[in-house]
């Protein structure tokens, strides 16, 4: 079955299934998941734990072997089949589909290991492995709620942080919640030094105490660009440079994501609504917000225009121009998100 991430402890607490498959690219949340489930487990006896790093070289007779081991004294276990990849090999396919045909109830089976695509959940051997155990897909915090997540965290260790101090929080760790959780545990340190049971936390001590952490991506990059929000695009396009991202793999993420939007500004020009549109293109619900504010501004002859530049950065990052293609890059994603030539000029 599958189970939302806040579904996981009522889940745990009801059912005693054989095997959770936790997906997502998420460290810290992923690493949260895990641990409530080993938790849960060992309260009810599962005392021991095997873990085992699924790579290509990985044999699944190993597997097999550990979960073919009956003994009369044998102790309930936790094996752990950490995936490096998101799909399963046909070895591994059948190792787990004969281990679920002979099930053992004193093992768990704990898989965990990248999101997985739409395809893959809908495969015959995915939803018969699904009808054992519990599938919890984890999805990111993004930046609309990701205030709501560190006060909730902030609260727990008993900090209480005002508007203006939260969002400024969110500027220094967006993209990054093992690094906010770090602060958190800063803040909570600082505030045990003052002797009191609580803190409250404004925008001068997250200046003074916490660090910037802020982590981003590509993809975090073109929905800043798309929602139209310019001061965010540009501070992650910087934070992308200073990582030392090549610049060519922002430039074809931002040329993939226009020639997507070609068709759909077509349909949009003959009459189609866009909701209709982004159903019939299959986006991803988390974002449908970023591509319908793009569709709501742009049009096609904006797109081309966009693709031409891209050329032309093209050129700049191969040496063909002397142009600086970071700054070319900056312009690129300023027009993406609306702006117009004054305000270039101003950012610029």
């Amino acid at each position: 079955m599958k189970i939302k991430p806040e579904q996981l402890s009522r889940t745990l607490a009801s059912h005693n299934l054989p095997l959770y498959w936790l997906s997502g690219d998420e460290p810290l949340l992923m690493q949260e998941a895990a641990d409530l489930i080993r938790s849960q487990y060992r309260e009810n006896g599962y005392t021991e734990r095997e873990v085992l790093n699924v790579d290509k070289s990985f044999d699944w007779g190993q597997f097999l072997q550990s979960t073919g081991n009956l003994s009369l004294f044998a102790e309930k276990k936790i094996i752990e089949l950490r995936l490096s990849t998101a799909k399963l090999e046909d070895a591994g396919k059948k190792a787990i589909q004969h281990y679920l045909s002979e099930l053992n109830p004193d093992y768990l089976i704990l898989l965990s290991g990248p999101k997985l695509d739409a395809a893959t959940l809908k495969t015959k051997w995915f939803t018969g492995i699904e009808k054992h155990g519990a599938f919890v897909q984890i999805w990111p915090i993004n930046r609309e709620n990701l205030s709501s997540w560190l006060e909730q965290r902030l609260l727990r260790e008993g900090i209480q942080a005002d508007t203006e101090a939260v969002h400024l929080l969110v500027d220094k760790v967006e993209g990054n919640l093992l690094a906010a959780m770090q602060e958190i545990e800063k803040l909570k340190l600082l505030a045990s030094d003052t002797g009191e049971n609580s803190i409250r936390l404004d925008a001068k001590t997250v200046m003074q105490v916490v660090a910037d952490s802020s982590r981003y991506n590509v993809y975090q990059l073109i929905d800043a660009a798309l929602l139209g929000d310019v001061g965010r695009a540009q501070k992650m396009l910087t934070g992308l440079k200073n990582e030392g991202i090549f610049p060519l793999i922002i430039l074809a993420a931002v040329c993939r994501e226009l020639r997507t939007l070609l068709p759909m500004l077509e349909k949009k020009r003959e009459g189609q609504g866009v909701n209709a549109i982004i159903q019939s293109a299959r986006v991803w619900f988390n974002r449908k917000q970023a591509v319908a504010t793009a569709l709501a501004r742009l049009d096609t002859e904006c797109v081309w225009n966009l693709l031409n530049h891209s050329r032309l950065i093209d050129q700049c990052i191969k040496g063909l121009s002397k142009a600086n293609p970071w700054d070319e890059l900056s312009l690129l994603l300023l027009h993406l998100s609306g702006a117009n030539s004054g305000k270039n000029h101003q950012l610029a």
